[in-house]
C-alpha cells in the first residue's frame, strides 16, 4: 500500500485524469439518476379480489373468502392472512415473510385460486395482485358548471391526451362514477304484457349481438359471414324485439321499458371550489424523471386551458392542479443543495484559517471528487436521486471530508516541521495515516452496512441510504489515498513575501494558536483527565446514564417517523354504514362553509398576503357514510412567520364544529402521515364475543389519560330487510330462490350484456326504475312470477322485516377480526400504554376470553419487527467491527476503547434533541452512526500514535499525552468540520429541513459530545487498561509493579516545530 501511495503522488498526471474522470463520470451518473420525490418499490405481499355483483357480506364470506382461504392458508412464506367481505365483493390479503421470492409466491398463490371450483357461478374471475407502492405524483382537477356526461368525456379526452406525453403514460381518471346502459321496466308494464326482467334481458342478449358465421369459399375467394347488430344507443336499444303476439303484435323495449344510458348506479358527489369536478391521477412510470415529467404536463393544462391546441378545453372547463410532488423534490434539492454549499464554504474558511490555504482547497476540492465518483457508480445500485438518497448525500458531507483533513494535516505537519518537504513530505505524511484513515472509513461504512440487509421490502429505500455513503466514502478514500497527496506533493514551506505575505502571516498565527491551545489549555487537562483516571470514566459514564434515563422517562421522547407538515390539509369523515347520500351532502356542505369561514378569517388577519388567500381551494369527494376532502394552502414559506398547516387545520376543525353522528373525524396536516394511535387485533368467529371483547379493550384504553378518539372496525348494525318463506308458499310452486332472484333482478338488477366503448366494458342492465329501486313502498307492488306464468304478490308468499345487518365483515388468520385502535397525546406514549397493558390487562382478560385470540396490529407491529432485525444487524456490525480493529492493532482491548463512540455518540445525540426540543426519531440513528463513524476515526488517529510511540520506547502517560497534544489539531478540525457542514441545515427553518431535523441535530450534538470522549475519556480508558494490564502482569508474572506516569517528564516529547508550527515561540513550560 505504501508503495501505491508513493507511486501516485509521483505522477500527477495519473492523480488528475483520476479526479477528472471522477467529476465528468459523475456528470453522467447525475443525469442517468432517475429523478422522483419518494422511491417507489414492491411490498411482501399479494391480494385476491373476487366480485360478485349483489351478494351479502355473509355469503361473499362463506363462499368466497373462507373458500379462498382454504386454498392458500399453507403456502410456504406465508406470514399474516387476513380477509374483507363486503357486498359484493371479497378480498383476500396474503403477507409473506421477509425472505421470501414474491413473484413465485404470487405464481403460487394464483394457481392455487385457478384450482377452485366451487365459487359461485355469477362471481367474476379472481384479480391476483402483487402489492407495489408505485406513487402517484401529480393530481389535476378538472371542473366547470357542465353535466356528468360532460365531464366524463372531457376527463377521458384528457386523460388519453396526458398519457401521450412522456412520463404520463399511467394516468387515470378517479372521481368519476363509470357509463352504464340501464334497461328501466317498471311493474305496471311487465304485468301489461305478463313478461319478465329475465324476458327483456335474453331478448337483449339474442338481438344485441356481433357474430361471426364463418366463411364462404367461392371460386372468386374467401368471403366472411357477420351478424353486426351490437346496440350501442338508446335508440338502438330500443329498437329491440321483446317478443311478438297475437294480442300486442310486436313488443320492442321502447313499448316496456326507458332506457337510460348514463352512469352507473351509485352516489358520489366529487366538487372543487363548489363546482363538479374529476380527478386526473398521473401515477409514476417505471423509469422517473419527477421534474421533466411535470413540466410536461404543467405545460399541456397551460395549453388546454388557454384554449391551444387540439386537446383544447371548451368555455366553462378549466383544469387545475390538485398536487405535485416535484414541488417536494424540488423543495429537498434546494434546501439540502443550498445547505451543501454553504456547509462546504465553511469548512474551506474552517480549513483555510487553521492549515493553510492550498490544503483548505485541495481537501474541500476532495469533497466534491468524492461526491462526484460516488454519484458515478450509483445508477450500477439503482440508486435514484429521491429524498433518501438526498438524505444521504448531507449526511456524509461532514464524514467525507476527515480522511482527506488526517491526511492534508499530516503532509503539511510534515513540511512545517521541515523533517521532510515537496514529494517525500506528501508520500511519508500519507503513509503515516494509512492505517488509521483506512480502517476509519472501513468502520464507517460498517455502521451503515445493516441498513442494506434489513430483511423485507424496507432495504428497498434504506438500502439507497447505505449506498449512497458507502460510494461516497469509498472514492473520499482513494481521492485521500491517491489523488490529494500528488496536489499536495509540491507544498514548500510557508513564505511570507509578496503583497499577501501580511495575511499569510496573520492566517499563521491564527493555524498556530490551535498548536498554543492544545499545549496551554488542553495539554493540563488531558494530564488531570489521566492522573485522575477513574474520576473522568465515572463522569462520561454518569452523562451516559442520564442520557438513557431522558429516554426512557419520555423527557426526551422517540418517534419513530418525524411529523413532517404538509402544505395541504387532507380530511376523512365517516358516517355509519346505511347513512343516505344526502347526509353525506350536509356534511360537505358544513365542511365548505367551515373551510370558506376560515379562509376569510385568514384574509382579515394577514391583509399582507394581498389577493393571495391563505387557503387556496378544496376538493370535496361525497360518497354514501364517507367525505373526503383536500385543502390545498400556500406553501410555508409564503406564509407569514409562525403560521403552521397545523394552525390552519386547527382553524377550520374548530369552524367545522361537530358531525354527532360521524364515527371519525380525522383532519391529516403531516406530509408522512405520522401514525400516533396504538391498535390491537381480536379474533373469534362469534361476533357477539367479539363486541363484548371490544368493548372491555375499550374500556382499558379509556382509563389512561393520554388516549382520545377511542373506537374499533366492527360493522355498525346497519339496518336490513329480511325475506323469509311463508308456509305453504312452495304449495304455489314457489321457492325462496324464486322469490331472491326475482327480487334481485328488480332492484340490482340483470346484466343482459357488456358493450365495449372507448375501451371500457358498459354493462347493460335490466331493472325496475331509479324511483321505485329508491321506495320501500315499491316491495308492496312487486310480482313473483311463477313457472306457469302466474303473478303472485311479494307479500302473499314472503314475510318483509327489518332487522340489524353487517355491511363488512374482518377476517384475520381465518377467523372473524375486529381492531381496536385510539389516537395518542404525546411521543413514546405508545409503549408505555402497550407494556402496562401487558402486565396489567391482558392476563385478566385472556383468562374471561379463552377463545378469543389477540396481536399488536398497525405502525406498532411494524416498527417492534424493524427494530428486532436492525437490532441484530447492528450485534452483527459491531462484532464485524471489532474482530477487523483487533485484527488491524493486534489487540483484544483496543477495539474496545476505539468503539466507545458509539454509546457516547448516542448519549450526545439525545443532549442535542434535548437542546432543540426535536423528539428522537429513525433518522437519528443515521445520524448517530455518521457521528460514530467520524469519532471511531478520531479514535483511530489518537490510539495508533499513541501505539506508535509506546513502541518507541515512551511510557504510557507519557505517549497518551504527546499522542494527545500531536493529533489535537485533526481530532479537532475533523469534529468541527463535521459540525460546521451541517451547521445551515440545523438553522433550516424550512419544512422541507423538518424532515432532516432529527438526523441533523443527531449528528451536530454527536460529534460535538463525543470530541471530548476522543479528547479525554479515551485516553482515560488507555490508561485504565495499562493498569489493569501491569495489575495482571504483577499478580501473575510477577514482574514489579509501576505506576502510571513514572517516567513521565512533564513534557511533550515531540519536535518543537511540529508542536507549534511556524512561529517562533520558545518551547512551552511543563505541567507543574
Amino acid at each position: 500500500m505504501n508503495g501505491l501511495v508513493a507511486w501516485w503522488a509521483r505522477n500527477g498526471i495519473a492523480a488528475n485524469l483520476l479526479m477528472i474522470v471522477a467529476f465528468i463520470g459523475g456528470i453522467f451518473g447525475f443525469l442517468s439518476l432517475e429523478k422522483e420525490a419518494f422511491p417507489a418499490g414492491d411490498w411482501n405481499g399479494a391480494s385476491v379480489s373476487i366480485a360478485w355483483p349483489g351478494a351479502s357480506p355473509q355469503d361473499v364470506e362463506d363462499q368466497i373468502v373462507v373458500r379462498l382461504e382454504e386454498v392458500v392458508a399453507d403456502i410456504d412464506g406465508l406470514k399474516r392472512l387476513t380477509g374483507v367481505a363486503r357486498e359484493g365483493v371479497g378480498y383476500v390479503n396474503l403477507q409473506t415473510e421477509l425472505d421470501v421470492d414474491v413473484d413465485e409466491f404470487v405464481d403460487e398463490v394464483k394457481r392455487r385460486v385457478d384450482t377452485i371450483s366451487n365459487l359461485p357461478q355469477s362471481a367474476f374471475p379472481a384479480q391476483v395482485t402483487r402489492w407495489s407502492a408505485n406513487n402517484q405524483f401529480m393530481g389535476l382537477a378538472l371542473h366547470g358548471n357542465v353535466d356528468p356526461a360532460t365531464l366524463d368525456y372531457y376527463a377521458d379526452e384528457m386523460r388519453d391526451a396526458i398519457a401521450l406525453l412522456e412520463g404520463g403514460e399511467l394516468a387515470q381518471v378517479q372521481g368519476t362514477l363509470g357509463e352504464e346502459v340501464s334497461i328501466e321496466v317498471s311493474e305496471a308494464a311487465l304485468r301489461r304484457y305478463n313478461l319478465t326482467f329475465a324476458e327483456v334481458a335474453n331478448a337483449v342478449r339474442n338481438s344485441s349481438i356481433n357474430s361471426s358465421g364463418g366463411t364462404v369459399r367461392t371460386e372468386t375467394g374467401t368471403v366472411s359471414i357477420q351478424a353486426r347488430q351490437l346496440a350501442d344507443t338508446r335508440a338502438d336499444f330500443e329498437s329491440i324485439i321483446v317478443r311478438q303476439s297475437a294480442e300486442f303484435g310486436t313488443i320492442r323495449i321502447r313499448d316496456v321499458a326507458n332506457v337510460v344510458d348514463g352512469f352507473e348506479d351509485g352516489e358520489l358527489d366529487a366538487t372543487y371550489n363548489g363546482e363538479p369536478t374529476a380527478f386526473i391521477m398521473v401515477n409514476q412510470p417505471e423509469k422517473m424523471d419527477i421534474v421533466l415529467y411535470s413540466d410536461n404536463i404543467k405545460k399541456f393544462m397551460e395549453d388546454a386551458n388557454a384554449g391551444r391546441g387540439q386537446d383544447a378545453l371548451p368555455e366553462g372547463l378549466r383544469m387545475d392542479l390538485l398536487f405535485d410532488t416535484s414541488e417536494i423534490y424540488k423543495g429537498r434539492m434546494d434546501t439540502i443543495s443550498s445547505a451543501a454549499l454553504q456547509g462546504m464554504a465553511l469548512v474551506m474558511i474552517i480549513l483555510i484559517l487553521f492549515l493553510r490555504p492550498i490544503v483548505a482547497f485541495w481537501v474541500t476540492i476532495g469533497i466534491g471528487t468524492a461526491f462526484a465518483g460516488g454519484i458515478m457508480i450509483l445508477p450500477l445500485f439503482g440508486v435514484s436521486l429521491n429524498f433518501l438518497s438526498l438524505f444521504a448525500v448531507l449526511l456524509v458531507i461532514g464524514v467525507v471530508v476527515d480522511d482527506a483533513i488526517v491526511v492534508g494535516e499530516n503532509i503539511h505537519k510534515e513540511v512545517e516541521s521541515g523533517r521532510e518537504e515537496g514529494l517525500n513530505a506528501a508520500t511519508v505524511g500519507t503513509q503515516l495515516v494509512l492505517k488509521p484513515v483506512i480502517f476509519g472509513v472501513l468502520t464507517t461504512m460498517i455502521m451503515f452496512a445493516p441498513w442494506a440487509f434489513i430483511p423485507g421490502p424496507e432495504r428497498q429505500f434504506t438500502a439507497q441510504i447505505t449506498y449512497v455513503v458507502v460510494a461516497a466514502l469509498a472514492f473520499s478514500l482513494i481521492e485521500a489515498m491517491l489523488i490529494l497527496p500528488s496536489h499536495l506533493s509540491h507544498m514548500q514551506p510557508q513564505k511570507f513575501e509578496g503583497p499577501v505575505g501580511k495575511l499569510m502571516h496573520l492566517q499563521q498565527q491564527i493555524a498556530d494558536s490551535l498548536i498554543t491551545f492544545a499545549n496551554r489549555v488542553y495539554k493540563p487537562l488531558l494530564e488531570y483527565a489521566v492522573k485522575f483516571r477513574y474520576v473522568t470514566v465515572a463522569v462520561f459514564t454518569s452523562f451516559f446514564v442520564i442520557a438513557i434515563m431522558l429516554v426512557q422517562a419520555n423527557i426526551v421522547p422517540f418517534r419513530f417517523m418525524p411529523q413532517i407538515e404538509d402544505d395541504l390539509v387532507q380530511v376523512t369523515i365517516d358516517l355509519p354504514d346505511g347513512s343516505p347520500q344526502s347526509r353525506s351532502l350536509q356534511v360537505r356542505d358544513q365542511l365548505r362553509l367551515a373551510v370558506e369561514q376560515s379562509r376569510a378569517t385568514f384574509d382579515e388577519r394577514y391583509p399582507q398576503l394581498g389577493d393571495e388567500h391563505m387557503i387556496r381551494d378544496i376538493s370535496i369527494v361525497a360518497t354514501e357514510g364517507e367525505v373526503q376532502s383536500w385543502i390545498a394552502l400556500i406553501p410555508p414559506q409564503d406564509r407569514p412567520v409562525g403560521v403552521s398547516t397545523k394552525d390552519i387545520a386547527d382553524e377550520i376543525r374548530a369552524n367545522f364544529g361537530e358531525v354527532p353522528d360521524a364515527e371519525e373525524v380525522n383532519f391529516q396536516f403531516t406530509i408522512n402521515d405520522a401514525d400516533n394511535s396504538i391498535q390491537y387485533a381480536l379474533n373469534n368467529d362469534d361476533l357477539d364475543v367479539l363486541r363484548k371483547a371490544a368493548d372491555d379493550v375499550k374500556a382499558q384504553l379509556a382509563t389512561y389519560e393520554q388516549t382520545y378518539d377511542i373506537s374499533d372496525n366492527l360493522s355498525s348494525a346497519a339496518q336490513e330487510i329480511r325475506i323469509d318463506l311463508k308456509p305453504g308458499a312452495t304449495s304455489l310452486g314457489v321457492t325462496l330462490g324464486d322469490v331472491t332472484s326475482q327480487v334481485r333482478a328488480a332492484y340490482y338488477g340483470i346484466e343482459a350484456q357488456r358493450l365495449p366503448r372507448d375501451g371500457d366494458d358498459v354493462r347493460v342492465m335490466v331493472r325496475y326504475p331509479k324511483e321505485t329501486r329508491e321506495s320501500l313502498d315499491s316491495l308492496q307492488d312487486l310480482r313473483i312470477r311463477t313457472s306457469d306464468g302466474r303473478e303472485i304478490p311479494l307479500e302473499q308468499v314472503a314475510e318483509i322485516s327489518f332487522a340489524p345487518g353487517i355491511d363488512r365483515i374482518l377476517r384475520r388468520e381465518r377467523m372473524r377480526s375486529v381492531t381496536v385502535f385510539a389516537d395518542l397525546v404525546g411521543d413514546s406514549t405508545r409503549a408505555t400504554i402497550f407494556a402496562d397493558m401487558e402486565q396489567n390487562f391482558w392476563p385478566e382478560f385472556e383468562k374471561k376470553y379463552p377463545t378469543v385470540t389477540r396481536g399488536a396490529v398497525g405502525d406498532i407491529e411494524s416498527e417492534q419487527e424493524f427494530v428486532q432485525d436492525i437490532t441484530r444487524l447492528y450485534i452483527i456490525a459491531f462484532v464485524v467491527m471489532y474482530i477487523l480493529l483487533a485484527i488491524a492493532f493486534q489487540s483484544y482491548s483496543q477495539p474496545l476503547l476505539l468503539m466507545l463512540a458509539i454509546p457516547f455518540g448516542y448519549a450526545g445525540a439525545v443532549f442535542g434533541h434535548l437542546g432543540f426540543g426535536v423528539p428522537m426519531a429513525l433518522f437519528s440513528m443515521f445520524g448517530i452512526g455518521a457521528a460514530a463513524g467520524v469519532v471511531i476515526n478520531d479514535n483511530l488517529v489518537l490510539v495508533d500514535y499513541i501505539n506508535r510511540r509506546r513502541e518507541e520506547g515512551a511510557g504510557a502517560l507519557q505517549a497518551i499525552v504527546d499522542a494527545g497534544v500531536s493529533r489535537f489539531r485533526p481530532i479537532l478540525l475533523t469534529s468541527v468540520t463535521t459540525f460546521v457542514g451541517i451547521l445551515p441545515m440545523i438553522a433550516q427553518k424550512s419544512v422541507q429541513a423538518q424532515f432532516l431535523k432529527p438526523m441533523v441535530v443527531s449528528l451536530g450534538a454527536a460529534v460535538a459530545f463525543a470530541l471530548f470522549v476522543s479528547l479525554l475519556l479515551v485516553p482515560a480508558f488507555y490508561a485504565v487498561g495499562c493498569e489493569v494490564g501491569r495489575i495482571f502482569r504483577w499478580t501473575w508474572g510477577g514482574k514489579p509493579y509501576r505506576q502510571i506516569g513514572d517516567s513521565y517528564e512533564g513534557e511533550v516529547n515531540i519536535d518543537e516545530e511540529e508542536l507549534i508550527g511556524t512561529s517562533r515561540g520558545g518551547r512551552p513550560q511543563p505541567a507543574e
